[in-house]
């Protein structure tokens, strides 16, 4: 079962040097004018230029987390980037960026 494959957010993956590992089908769309699928292999940070390689470098050295939301072309979007691991083991990053609403609920559980 390949469930991210058609998920309806950006899912990439790469690796803790940023070689892009994995991206999902909304994510290749979304960089199609990069190359989509074909980023496969490629290091990340060569797509961002300037003050957001030197913030992605921080991130990929501190693997820390980096969550906030943009507006680009009238859509608003959760970015969330996250260190991931492999057998406890520090192995990448995770980028996932998903539509949201410009209004949206918030609900106080517990």
């Amino acid at each position: 079962m390949n469930w991210l494959k058609e998920f309806p957010a950006a899912v990439t993956v790469c690796d803790k040097e940023g070689i892009l590992l994995e991206m999902n089908d909304k994510a290749a769309k979304t960089f199609e004018s990069d190359g989509g699928y074909a980023l496969i292999g490629k290091n990340m940070l060569d797509c961002h230029p300037g003050l957001s390689r030197q913030k992605t470098e921080r991130l990929l050295a501190a693997r820390e987390k980096n969550v906030y939301t943009i507006e680009k072309k009238g859509v608003k979007k959760l970015i969330y980037q996250s260190p991931w691991f492999e057998d406890g083991q520090y192995a990448g990053f995770v980028e996932i960026s998903l539509e949201i609403p410009f209004e949206m609920p918030h609900f106080m559980r517990g």
